[in-house]
């Protein structure tokens, strides 16, 4: 057994597995259409981006569904809720997110204001205050968008949908 140059001529018409730049290989690797499982099968659902999205309407109603918690407090989503939730999607899907917010935030005021008598209870009722102001503005700022904003399940509790 030699190692060592192959004997005789160079072989330029001979394939040895290595392919020049440009060059494609022939059964070699399946090209980007070959792989099996690549695009659309046969009876699957082909997506698009959704219809339309909410009317400047729903948006607004969307905005005041969340900072109308700052003056009226649960009355604001609840209205949203109740009267806007079969129109839309949209605003169902806003008037739930607060309506559980709201409620989950006061049964955190209620335990915070037993808490007010052990100290700990004015550090964190201000704790919670900036983090309703916080996620409340930006749940307004999605809604506004268009955007369907979800609170955090520590800030809402799913109750409503």
């Amino acid at each position: 057994m030699t190692y060592g140059p192959p004997t005789g001529g160079p072989d330029h018409g001979q394939d040895h597995g290595q392919q020049g730049y440009g060059q494609e290989g022939h059964g070699q690797y399946p090209g980007y259409e070959q792989y099996p499982g690549h695009g659309r099968q046969p009876g699957q659902m082909q997506y698009y981006g959704g219809g339309p999205g909410p009317t400047s309407d729903e948006r607004t109603w969307g905005l005041l569904c969340h900072l109308g918690q700052f003056l009226v407090g649960l009355l604001a989503p609840l209205i949203v809720y109740l009267t806007k939730k079969d129109e839309s999607p949209f605003l169902r899907h806003h008037g739930a997110q607060g309506l559980n917010f709201a409620v989950t935030q006061l049964v955190y005021f209620v335990v915070n204001f037993i808490l007010i008598f052990l100290i700990i209870g004015i550090f964190t009722m201000i704790a919670l205050a900036i983090a309703q102001v916080v996620f409340l503005i930006l749940a307004a700022v999605a809604a506004n968008r268009g955007e369907w904003y979800t609170f955090p399940s520590f800030m809402a509790w799913p109750m409503f949908r």
